[in-house]
């Protein structure tokens, strides 16, 4: 990609290229996140056939774990995708319009008045409360609107669902015909642990709810739950996490690619003499002469002040030069201070783009660093970095383009 020159040598006035726009995003971006859509759908690929003969659908709630609802939905789609989970009804708005002709689930539900949206973009509410289901009947049978739904049962996670007893309440229903229920699912609870008991319990619960919804497709499987056994893969499995990189099996070597890079510009180099102290409060002190980069990413941009180091702990680090550099002091809002003194001095200089995921540094690792899960740390990534999507049918594409500049005005 060509860099767009200083954006004060352009003419006022002249009409911008896309190109010309998203170079000169990245030459003001203060970081840039990048995500491989070819990755995606590899990962997509991978868990589709491990599921075989069930359907593979695709988790693109949370703006797609972070990595961008309408570019990761329009590519898994484009690769055989034919149905998408989403939690909220405005989510499902994004993925219709980049996925028209797939089935969409919203896992947040049916409220009263929400009918009409629902039937206005043909996505399918999944139904977890008895009240719910009878409001949905009632718009149903009102509207006419025959879209179908989702029922969810409750197996063990005591979060969203109809308990055993009021999903047996409703068999009945399924066998008088015409029912409107397209899927039967629940969710697992622990199946990142191969070896947890609970996995065998709702598997078994599980099974015998949904042995009597006769004719319904079933759904167990999470994306660790793909990789429990075909015993838990029923009828279509339902991947999220897995699809954007994260480790799904815990306590074995990463089967999926890494999706994600993301990348900080420094913004200064400075000298520190031995016994002085980097950033807030003091707490990490040099131990000799020190070179320090300071960084343009902090806590608000979804690196967190977890991966700050002190003088009694190695925090996370970055890679400079395609070397590894520990953080040095705390993370800050909008900054970090990296200690870049092996690195030879011309190696590293002002401007110059760090690697804060990628090169060896992933985001199951960041996330030790920040005492959470990469779940977290994808869904926090700020908007302040400029994203960028490469493979698929975007290939460069940035999200979030400079607006081309207004034409020039008419002569008079």
């Amino acid at each position: 990609m060509n860099i767009a020159p200083d954006p004060k040598s352009i003419p006022q006035g002249t009409l911008l290229s896309p190109e010309t726009n998203q170079a000169a995003a990245l030459v003001t971006a203060t970081g840039v996140l990048t995500v491989d859509l070819d990755a995606i759908v590899a990962n997509w690929r991978k868990l589709e056939k491990t599921a075989v003969p069930a359907e593979c659908a695709g988790v693109v709630k949370a703006d797609a774990y972070g990595c961008g609802a309408e570019q990761v939905a329009r590519a898994l789609s484009g690769a055989g995708c034919k149905t998408f989970f989403v939690a909220t009804l405005d989510e499902a708005r994004v993925v219709r319009a980049a996925a028209p002709a797939t089935a969409i689930y919203v896992l947040d539900g049916f409220f009263q008045n929400t009918g009409e949206a629902y039937a206005k973009i043909d996505c399918k509410p999944v139904i977890g409360d008895l009240n719910e289901l009878a409001e949905w009947d009632v718009f149903c049978r009102r509207s006419g609107w025959s879209g179908g739904a989702a029922i969810h049962i409750d197996t063990g996670m005591n979060r969203l669902g109809l308990t055993v007893t009021e999903a047996q309440g409703i068999i009945p229903r399924i066998n008088a015909g015409d029912h409107g229920i397209t899927l039967v699912m629940s969710h697992l609870a622990s199946a990142e642990l191969l070896n947890n008991p609970a996995n065998a319990r709702q598997l078994t619960a599980f099974r015998e709810i949904a042995s009597v919804f006769s004719g319904v497709p079933a759904s167990l499987a999470n994306s660790s739950g793909i990789f429990l056994g075909s015993q838990f893969q029923f009828d279509l499995v339902r991947p999220g996490c897995a699809l954007y990189g994260i480790n799904p099996t815990p306590e074995a070597d990463n089967p999926m690619r890494p999706v994600v890079e993301l990348k900080a510009r420094i913004v200064q180099i400075r000298n520190v003499e031995r016994g002085d102290t980097v950033g807030y409060g003091g707490t990490w002190t040099a131990r000799r002469p020190t070179r320090i980069a300071i960084v343009s990413a902090g806590y608000a941009d979804g690196y967190f002040r977890a991966a700050s180091a002190n003088d009694g702990t190695r925090g996370a680090e970055v890679v400079v030069a395609g070397k590894r550099c520990p953080i040095a002091g705390r993370i800050s809002m909008d900054l970090m201070a990296v200690d870049v003194t092996d690195l030879d001095k011309n190696a590293v200089r002002r401007g110059h783009m760090v690697t804060l995921i990628g090169e060896g540094i992933t985001v199951d690792e960041l996330a030790h660093h920040f005492g959470t899960i990469g779940y977290e740390v994808l869904t926090s990534l700020g908007k302040r970095y400029a994203r960028i999507y490469k493979g698929g049918d975007a290939t460069a594409e940035l999200l979030a383009p400079l607006p081309p500049a207004e034409p020039p005005a008419a002569s008079t």
